[in-house]
């Protein structure tokens, strides 16, 4: 499998830990974890639980963006090392993003999430 590969299976289960500790947040705020809604028990939250599945629910979208950009660049043809260093750069500005959420440092994260954007375009770009 190439980079850009292993960078969208990494993209793909990033959300996973956040909604597993997003559960246990909820849990211990709000008393319990409602599994039989749990969207309106979310909405609930206030602070850092919050900015968790904010961050989360923003993981899930991000995914589907990079996935389609990962599959139409190598159906493409784009040689997976021109690639590499743009989905490197998603994946890593991803974490910082995610982080900079926990950290409800708003003005940043919107900037950070625009290098996101930048290293998709870049990608599709490289590949037309």
């Amino acid at each position: 499998m190439t980079v850009p590969f292993w960078c969208l299976v990494f993209i793909m289960f990033l959300p996973i830990p956040m909604a597993l500790t997003g559960f246990a947040l909820r849990a211990r705020t709000l008393g319990h974890a409602d599994n039989k809604t749990p969207r309106s028990q979310i909405r609930q939250l206030e602070g850092f639980p919050a900015r968790l599945y904010g961050a989360q629910e923003n993981s899930w979208e991000a995914t589907i963006l990079f996935a389609t950009t990962v599959t139409m660049t190598h159906l493409a043809g784009l040689d997976p090392a021109e690639a590499a260093p743009w989905a490197i750069a998603f994946v890593v500005l991803r974490l910082v993003y995610i982080a900079l959420y926990l950290l409800d440092l708003d003005l940043l994260r919107s900037a950070v999430f625009g290098g996101t954007m930048i290293c998709l375009v870049g990608m599709i770009a490289k590949a037309a």
